[in-house]
This record gives C-alpha cells, sequence and structure tokens, in this order.
C-alpha cells in the first residue's frame, strides 16, 4: 500500500503526461516509461520511479564513448554545472544516463512537466556534441561505407562537417 506522498506523486506523474499527451506505460504501479520525441536523438524513453522517499528520473543518454574518453566525459561534467534536478552519470560499462531525484513531497504536475522538459532538453540538445566528442572516427567509418554502397546519408548530415574536415576524435 503506497503513503500518501507516494499515491500523490502518482497521480502528479498521471497527471503531467495526459496533459502533455505523452506516450507512458505503467510496467510497475510504481513505474512510469515515458516516450519524448526529439529531433537529434529522435526518442528518449524516460523512467520514473516512485520510491519510499524520493522520485528517480532516468534515461540513457548514449553508450560508452569508443574514442576521447577523457574529454568526453569533462565534457559531460561540465555540462552538469547549469543542469536542474539531475546529471549525467555513468555506469560500470561507462555507458551514460541522465539521472536525478527528488523529494516526493515536492512532485507535482508543474514540476514533473519541467522534470520532463529538462530530460528532454539536455538528452536533445547535447546528443550530436556527444556522438561528435566520443564517435567521430566511427561516424566518419559509417559516412564512407554507407557512400561506397549507395546507403543514404540523410541521418548523418549532421555530421558532415566531420566529413569536409577530418580532424582528431
Amino acid at each position: 500500500m503506497p503513503t500518501q506522498h507516494q499515491a500523490d506523486a502518482i497521480t502528479a506523474i498521471e497527471t503531467a503526461v495526459k496533459e502533455a499527451e505523452l506516450e507512458f506505460e505503467r510496467p510497475r504501479p510504481e513505474a512510469f516509461l515515458i516516450s519524448l520525441p526529439g529531433v537529434r536523438k529522435l526518442k528518449t524513453l524516460v523512467w520514473l520511479n516512485v520510491g519510499e522517499h524520493s522520485l528517480l528520473v532516468k534515461t540513457f543518454f548514449c553508450r560508452r564513448p569508443d574514442e576521447n574518453e577523457g574529454g568526453f566525459y569533462r565534457w559531460l561534467l561540465q555540462l552538469n554545472e547549469d543542469m536542474y534536478g539531475m546529471a549525467f552519470s555513468a555506469d560500470d560499462n561507462g555507458d551514460v544516463y541522465i539521472t536525478g531525484r527528488m523529494p516526493l513531497a515536492a512532485v507535482t504536475p508543474h514540476e514533473v512537466d519541467r522534470l520532463l522538459g529538462c530530460v528532454l532538453t539536455y538528452s536533445d540538445e547535447n546528443f550530436n556534441a556527444a556522438l561528435e566528442r566520443g564517435f567521430a572516427s566511427s561516424i566518419r567509418k559509417e559516412w564512407a561505407w554507407r557512400e561506397s554502397s549507395g546507403y543514404s546519408l540523410r541521418n548523418l548530415e549532421a555530421f558532415r562537417h566531420l566529413i569536409e574536415s577530418p580532424g582528431p576524435g
């Protein structure tokens, strides 16, 4: 049986995602998996999990970089300084997530909407820059393979500058 704070948080989340007309699933009574449509990163899946005392916000951002690990992670740490309610983090494999926690008493529909907007902004606006920092060589190889095989380069166009002026990854 959920506490009153948990029940209120669950109601606030339901209200926020329904008002925003977002796609979501309820894999468990206390958990929401919300799909946020993006531009650079086409879809961001966000877990909202109502715990005993806090709301966990978590989304996968990208896998461990292939190259330039120091520069890649340093850049993410610098981004953390200006983020609201969450930060970039890495798991034991080096894969990158955006995670945050907030007290259940602070969970309102407005705050949930704000958190989801922040997750989408941090994920979508930084996705291409992360790929450039940690996967430039892979992008160049993929570009060359697609070009030589006659496949579409449409979803790689944002990285054309890496091909036109190849430098270190």
